[in-house]
């Protein structure tokens, strides 16, 4: 239907009209010989603004995932992150099938991390024990409804993890919006791990694409293992285009999604199945516990009327905003969806 309001996810967006034409006129090269012009531009800056010394390109979230992962956590050693992260959540086991990394989770709690918790869970070398490398953190966290984990929190990971000697990784699919919802400098975040992925075809609209950040050293053997994997690309100027214009338009306008995203929230407050205090930036999470349809159900009515939203289960579910979503679209989505909670 013409009029279709998509709130699955972000991950629906489509190249804008000045997008395409810049992966139309961007100069290439082959990449695995590290000759791409516009990949290695692309690269160059994301390392600057999380200022690190390297970053190297990668086709999906999940491969700069696993490569960071295996760059601090040799095989049959530790990774630790919560139970809802997307590296042990979403990655079809990749950290133990492909890397042969262990790993062991503390509760879900999205944003509301307790260092001193995760301190306790670090195993040092010792006997027959599975030793920890490294600390995953996401931010912002998928599952937990796009929270932010606040600065001083990761601040006191990062003394944890030099304390303990262990690396600190961050799977910031979602750092760009972290930075424009709270203020912080995109270098800031990056000094504070060893590795960071972020990702260009989520909030900022490009078709494909992620990235892996960290030292000289690290990137060199990234290379090589992004190869192993299947991950070397040829004249991929053509999609790293795409994630420059991205990058260099689409990051401020993410404030623009974080409104949208608190005015759906506001709007659905009365139902009951919104805390509009937990949307801090383009995600917001439902729950149907007290409500008078259950997900599905509501998920099924909203469709009829051509807004989609995400169902994860019976009681819960999530609108998400986007480049694909206008004001026009959220007062459509506003009318249909609180005419279904009626």
């Amino acid at each position: 239907m013409a009029d279709l309001v998509d709130l699955r996810s972000d991950t629906i967006t489509r190249p804008t009209p000045a997008m395409r034409q810049a992966m139309a006129s961007a100069e290439v090269g082959d990449d695995v010989y590290g000759e791409d012009p516009t990949v290695n531009a692309l690269q160059a800056e994301v390392a600057g603004l999380l200022g690190h010394e390297a970053a190297l390109f990668t086709p999906t979230g999940s491969m700069a995932n696993q490569i960071a992962v295996q760059l601090s956590v040799p095989p049959g050693e530790e990774l630790l992150c919560d139970a809802d992260a997307h590296v042990v959540t979403y990655e079809i086991g990749a950290a133990a099938a492909i890397g042969g990394v262990s790993s062991r989770t503390w509760p879900a709690c999205g944003g509301d991390i307790d260092p001193d918790l995760v301190a306790a869970m670090i195993r040092p070398d010792g006997y027959f024990a599975v030793p920890t490398r490294a600390i995953a953190v996401e931010q912002t966290h998928n599952r937990a409804g796009g929270a932010v984990i606040p600065l001083s929190t990761l601040e006191r990971l990062r003394a944890v993890a030099d304390a303990a000697g262990v690396a600190l990784h961050c799977d910031g699919a979602r750092i760009w919006h972290a930075h424009v919802a709270d203020g912080v400098p995109l270098a800031t975040y990056g000094r504070l791990f060893d590795t960071v992925s972020v990702c260009l075809s989520k909030g900022l609209g490009a078709p494909v694409g992620s990235l892996v950040v960290g030292s000289a050293e690290k990137i060199d053997r990234a290379r090589w293992i992004r190869k192993r994997m299947g991950g070397g690309m040829r004249q991929a100027g053509v999609i790293a285009a795409a994630g420059l214009h991205a990058l260099r338009h689409h990051v401020d306008r993410l404030a623009d999604d974080h409104a949208r995203a608190a005015r759906l929230a506001e709007a659905l407050a009365p139902s009951g199945i919104v805390d509009p205090k937990r949307v801090r930036t383009n995600m917001v999470p439902l729950d149907f516990a007290t409500a008078p349809v259950d997900a599905p159900a509501f998920g099924a009515a909203a469709r009829a009327q051509g807004v989609l939203v995400s169902v994860l289960g019976p009681r819960n579910g999530r609108l998400v905003t986007s480049l694909e979503v206008d004001d026009a679209g959220v007062d459509r989505a506003i009318g249909v969806l609180t005419g279904i909670l009626a």
